[in-house]
């Protein structure tokens, strides 16, 4: 059997971790390690109890979510972040976004939607609803990336289509018939090659540059 997602739950109302808890716990397939109330704590957490999913509002006293997020990514092992937040403007959840969540969930989110969505992260999925990755498409700049796609091997542009299709690295490597070690180091060159920070700019940039299916 399957190891169990590794969730850390990080938000400033004690109710709202409480809940979360609570639901997350009778789920077969998670278990929540840590709690944190503010981003910095949510950050030090994070690198002592090494989760696989972090649960993070983006609004907090003191470190907010986006500059946590930031601070997760230079982590050794960072974890996948999903935002869950009760904000609905583009503006609260596109930043998040750009710092490096691997998604974003409402706080009254259906239960299952959110232990799938938990899951889907977890799985290398990236979870953009529509009206979100438009308006990160539209704030990117008309040139960024322009003419670098054309570094790009036959295969890593084949890996690319697959990443903007929100496929995991598992998914890719049974589709292309890869080994999972090959397909991260196909995506790591796509970054590289791309100057771009993670997966989600860089299924952006694939459907912004017409390289998506």
């Amino acid at each position: 059997m399957a190891e169990p997602i590794k969730v850390l739950l990080v938000d400033d109302h004690q109710v709202v971790r409480r809940g979360l808890r609570t639901f997350l716990e009778v789920q077969e397939d998670i278990v929540v390690v840590g709690e944190a109330a503010d981003g910095a704590e949510g950050v030090e957490r994070a690198e002592e109890l090494r989760p696989d999913v972090v649960l993070m509002d983006v609004r907090m006293p003191g470190t907010d979510g986006i500059d946590a997020l930031r601070r997760l990514r230079g982590l050794a092992n960072p974890a996948r972040v999903l935002i869950v937040t009760s904000f609905t403007e583009q503006r609260t959840v596109v930043p998040a976004l750009r710092a490096g969540a691997a998604g974003y969930v409402y706080k009254d989110v259906d239960p299952d939607a959110l232990a799938g969505a938990i899951r889907s992260v977890h799985a290398g999925h990236i979870l953009l609803q529509p009206e979100v990755a438009g308006a990160l498409l539209s704030q990117e700049e008309a040139n960024s990336g322009q003419g670098r796609g054309g570094s790009l091997t036959e295969r890593e542009r084949e890996v690319l289509v697959l990443i903007a299709d929100g496929r995991s690295n598992r998914e890719i490597a049974r589709a292309l018939v890869l080994s999972e070690k090959t397909v991260k180091t196909h995506v790591s060159n796509i970054l590289m090659k791309l100057d771009l920070a993670d997966r989600t700019q860089a299924a952006l940039w694939a459907v912004r540059h017409g390289v998506s299916n």
